[in-house]
């Protein structure tokens, strides 16, 4: 990926573009979206064919896609929000599918150090268990998922920082502050068996001091399971 444009005043751009997609949750072609994490990965790059190689291992990268969703059970809506480098095209979605044309936004933003933004993220909220053999050697860690809150906070804390300790996204947070919503869990039932990710919603305000960092993180999201709408950062 390109090095975020820095500017005066320890500034750096941000540019992207957001598709937002109203769908009727009871329809076919979105239902299945909702109970199957890879046919929801489907969905989102549906709207990318062309622009990398068939096949290509890294394709969601190369075009920095990133995803995130919200489904409105009552009314039956499900509202998808897409994060690109490049143009999307929804032409194909069907349109009984469709509540509402898709509505695409360009993102252009200059952040500074010092300035202070709201955001929203879902994240996959994991971290290493320490693991020994039967010979004491230390062997790799074992991911696993914070199912709490409190647990949720010290991930926020390993990557947004706080005021005494630096983050790895570019800005920090006060923890405590930091709305936590725990979200029911993804998987895949069909294609990719056993895969089951944990979810949870972040809501809050972040301080930036590092612009560059904090473009990078916002370009290329953060954790894991970034294909199956994790780690995607909204600011407002």
């Amino acid at each position: 990926m390109n090095k975020p444009v820095q500017h005066g005043n320890a500034g750096a751009r941000f540019v992207a573009t957001h598709s937002v997609l109203t769908l009727d949750a009871r329809h076919p072609y979105v239902a299945k979206s909702l109970i199957d994490a890879q046919d929801m990965h489907r969905t989102v790059m549906s709207g990318f064919k062309g622009w990398a190689e068939d096949g290509s291992p890294d394709a969601r990268a190369q075009m920095g896609v990133l995803s995130t969703w919200t489904v409105d059970l009552k009314e039956a809506a499900l509202v998808l929000v897409v994060q690109s480098r490049v143009a999307a095209d929804w032409g194909h979605v069907p349109k009984a599918a469709l509540r509402d044309a898709p509505h695409l936004i360009t993102v252009d933003r200059t952040f500074r150090s010092g300035d202070t933004v709201g955001f929203r993220s879902v994240v996959n909220p994991t971290y290493s268990r320490p693991r020994t053999g039967p010979d004491g050697e230390r062997l790799r860690g074992q991911r696993v998922s914070h199912s709490k809150p409190d647990g949720v906070r010290k991930w926020c804390t390993h990557h947004f920082g706080n005021a005494e300790t630096p983050g790895r996204a570019g800005a920090t947070a006060d923890p405590e502050t930091i709305s936590v919503r725990m979200l029911p869990a993804v998987s895949s039932p069909t294609t990719r068996k056993g895969l089951k990710v944990a979810r949870a919603e972040l809501r809050g305000a972040l301080t930036i001091t590092d612009p560059a960092t904090f473009v990078t993180a916002l370009s290329d999201g953060i954790g894991h399971a970034r294909a199956y709408s994790c780690g995607l950062i909204l600011t407002r």
